[in-house]
């Protein structure tokens, strides 16, 4: 059963530390965006993180267990989340390599998780960011997935951020079943159109995922860097995987927002958001 989450939380938050502002953040979110995690900055007026949202969402999804994936101090999620009165939190540590300055990606640190929490090589699993909020809804989804794998496949159209922003945004490749045959990242413009799904739409990726274990790990261990961004990446584990398994990757379709945390302007967005939509 999938009742595991594992939330990425390694991520040096160069974009967000080097971003400026233009409206009312108070003196002690910048100095919290430009020293902390994405989702560890206090977001509301109660002093509550984005991370404390989605692990909120997260309970009321289903899940059981999380494993937050940090880099190598992580005694600020430690103190905050060691003993969640809702969920079972597990630490895990993302190592940077000798000859490396930043983590190695997203990739690498679902594999370093897995090796540090050995159950996760057998059972299935789910995996996101953690500076998205995703939805109940797309929580959910991925628990009642019916193939191996699975993936959220958001509609573009419903995505409110700029139209610049969301053209790089990784395009999913879908057949007429949903089946998740590629992952385009950074895509062309002008070939975006031939990826519509059967409904027209075009499906991209918030980097939400399930993964079967013992299918996935292999690809996990020896994933390639990427060439050109020089990482690790989760879409070149499932291209990879797709090519021994075909059809082993089941895109769920969803058309709604997934509010996100890349720069200090989307602190004020971010707080406008959970004031008019979230329920706690």
């Amino acid at each position: 059963m999938n009742n595991r989450l594992v939330i990425l939380a390694g991520g040096v938050s160069s974009r967000m530390k080097n971003s400026q502002v233009q409206g009312e953040l108070d003196a002690k979110q910048v100095q919290q965006a430009n020293q902390r995690s994405k989702g560890l900055i206090e977001i509301d007026d109660k002093g509550q993180t984005l991370l404390d949202y989605l692990l909120q969402n997260a309970h009321n999804a289903g899940y059981k267990i999380v494993y937050i994936i940090t880099g190598e101090d992580s005694s600020l999620f430690r103190a905050r989340y060691k003993n969640h009165a809702e969920l079972e939190i597990r630490f895990a540590t993302q190592y940077i390599p000798d000859d490396r300055v930043k983590p190695l990606g997203t990739a690498d640190a679902v594999y370093q998780t897995m090796e540090q929490y050995s159950e996760l090589k057998k059972s299935q699993f789910s995996v996101c960011n953690s500076d998205n909020l995703y939805s109940v809804n797309a929580l959910q989804s991925l628990l009642s997935i019916k193939a191996k794998n699975g993936c959220i496949a958001y509609d573009r159209e419903h995505l409110e951020f700029p139209i610049d922003r969301i053209s790089k945004f990784a395009v999913m490749q879908l057949d007429a079943n949903y089946h998740l045959l590629n992952i385009m990242e950074k895509p062309d413009p002008n070939n975006v159109k031939n990826y519509k799904d059967v409904d027209g739409k075009v499906r991209v990726s918030m980097n939400i995922f399930a993964f079967d274990g013992a299918m996935s790990f292999p690809f996990f261990k020896d994933c390639p860097i990427h060439p050109g961004r020089n990482e690790k990446e989760i879409p070149t584990v499932i291209s990879h995987m797709l090519k021994a398994y075909p059809n082993s990757m089941i895109g769920m379709p969803l058309a709604e927002h997934v509010p996100d945390l890349t720069s200090k302007e989307d602190i004020l967005k971010m707080s406008v958001y959970l004031e008019n939509n979230f329920n706690s």
